[in-house]
């Protein structure tokens, strides 16, 4: 696996060992140090600063190519133990957190400004501070209060989640995983429990006529973390088999926060579990929610829901094609929203926003759709 160091690393897994691995080794050779808020020094290190051609003065292990990176995107070290480390861009905003400052106008200062604005304003405050040291730089600088930030270590996470999948859906098989510099997902099938999750749906869609649409589908799961603080640890139950995984029901969750530990995350997969009939349910009753103004529905609920504009709009667009405007089922709409995500996957959308739009995509299971299915159109 190449380019670590680089911000823009990600990296794919096509077995559940092979990530298991990969965050194990992860895990041994990351850092978590706690260290005074007040004792933080951040320096300039963008093009030109004397700091990109001085690697003396960097942690042992660091590499140039690692500092030239940094100088590249977001221009800044911290000096750790009496030596620098280049700051990842994941921790940007941790850090900030920690200054107790903000503001669009932060990153049109120059290195050396930000650097003096950040340190006059961190020798401040003499909470502790908790940092990540990961792949040669400073990955997240979190509050160092453990009520306010938890230690959830990925490899041990997944291994609660094998185990609980183990247990109640024999013969999973996992679909394949993801990893960048601030967010770990995967997921996983369960074709043994096709049958006892999906029999009433996949019946009710053969009788409108949707035959193929029934055969294709399967049950699932997807897990989701980051300890960069961009996400809590959670898991949501899926359905694939279409362009891009039905995201159904609400996930379960465990934040990176209270005290909260591996034990609480497993605790919580049994309540996903037991619900997942419940949510298959819910996507059941959709199909006999009748909608007069199916285009108008489906715009409302979109803009209700925040979807990224310039996709819903095409998936809009799209539908009323598709469908000429006919009256059709809350069921119809809620597929045809499913072209957004899949649009955005198509842009090469960050993952980090792709979670937020396929967790709200998920509320669509729920409104009442008669509030949103008028006569009267809508601009999004």
């Amino acid at each position: 696996m190449q380019n670590v160091c680089k911000d823009s690393y990600f990296t794919t897994f096509g077995s559940y060992e092979q990530m298991l691995d990969y965050h194990r080794n992860q895990s041994a050779n990351s850092r978590w140090q706690r260290c005074k808020v007040s004792d933080l020094e951040v320096s300039p290190l963008d093009r030109g600063s004397s700091l990109v051609g001085k690697l003396g003065l960097f942690a042992p292990g660091i590499s140039q190519e690692a500092v030239e990176d940094t100088a590249d995107n977001l221009g800044l070290a911290m000096m750790v133990d009496h030596q620098y480390y280049p700051i990842r861009g994941t921790a940007y905003k941790s850090l900030l957190d920690r200054a107790k400052i903000g503001g669009t106008a932060l990153p049109k200062l120059s290195r050396t400004a930000l650097a003096d604005v950040l340190n006059a304003c961190l020798r401040l405050y003499h909470a502790e501070a908790l940092l990540l040291l990961r792949d040669e730089k400073v990955a997240a600088v979190h509050s160092g209060d453990e009520t306010d930030y938890s230690v959830l270590p990925v490899d041990e996470l997944l291994v609660a989640l094998q185990k609980k999948l183990d247990e109640r859906f024999s013969g999973n098989e996992f679909e394949g995983g993801y990893c960048d510099h601030s967010l770990v997902s995967a997921s996983w099938s369960m074709p043994g429990q096709k049958e006892e999750l999906l029999e009433g749906y996949k019946k009710t869609l053969e009788e409108q006529g949707q035959k193929a649409v029934a055969a294709k589908l399967m049950p699932g799961i997807r897990f989701i973390t980051s300890d960069t603080g961009v996400a809590s640890a959670k898991v949501s139950a899926l359905l694939a088999g279409g362009q891009y995984p039905i995201h159904i029901g609400s996930c379960i969750s465990v934040d990176h926060r209270h005290k909260k530990s591996v034990a609480d995350f497993a605790d919580k997969l049994d309540q996903l579990f037991a619900q997942f009939g419940d949510s298959v349910a819910k996507l059941q009753k959709l199909l006999e929610i009748p909608l007069d103004y199916p285009v108008n529905a489906m715009t409302r609920v979109c803009k209700k829901l925040s979807m990224p504009k310039k996709a819903a709009v095409e998936a809009i667009a799209m539908y009323e094609m598709a469908s000429g405007g006919a009256p059709a089922t809350a069921h119809d709409v809620f597929m045809a929203m499913q072209e957004i995500p899949y649009i955005l996957k198509t842009q090469n959308t960050p993952q980090a926003k792709m979670l937020t739009v396929e967790e709200n995509m998920a509320r669509a299971l729920s409104p009442r759709w008669s509030e949103y299915d008028l006569a009267k159109g809508v601009d999004y």
